[in-house]
């Protein structure tokens, strides 16, 4: 199945541990499940318009949450961490 480059990126993972890997060059994104690490890179690349080094993908399993009696599980989703060339940088808007 081909996929625009705006479907394979999600969202960015904005969360406190992300922020801190920021100062390191790396970026967290959600991505989509189907989603290999070259697509990854060229999403990145081509969106953001800079040169990527490294890519890092884990698939984050859903956890059990409890509503009242009812039990229920969030989804489980892909997540990316791209690490830049020295001098590249992401600005999010």
């Amino acid at each position: 199945m081909i996929r625009s480059v705006y479907q394979t990126i999600v969202t960015p993972a904005v969360t406190e541990k992300g922020t801190s890997l920021q100062e390191k060059g790396k970026y967290v994104f959600r991505v989509h499940k189907d989603a290999n690490k070259i697509d990854i890179k060229k999403a990145v690349q081509h969106i953001f318009k800079v040169k990527v080094k490294n890519v890092n993908t884990m698939n984050v399993r859903g956890k059990m949450k409890r509503m009242r009696q009812q039990a229920g599980m969030t989804s489980s989703w892909k997540k990316a961490i791209v690490t830049l060339h020295k001098g590249e940088k992401i600005e999010f808007v």
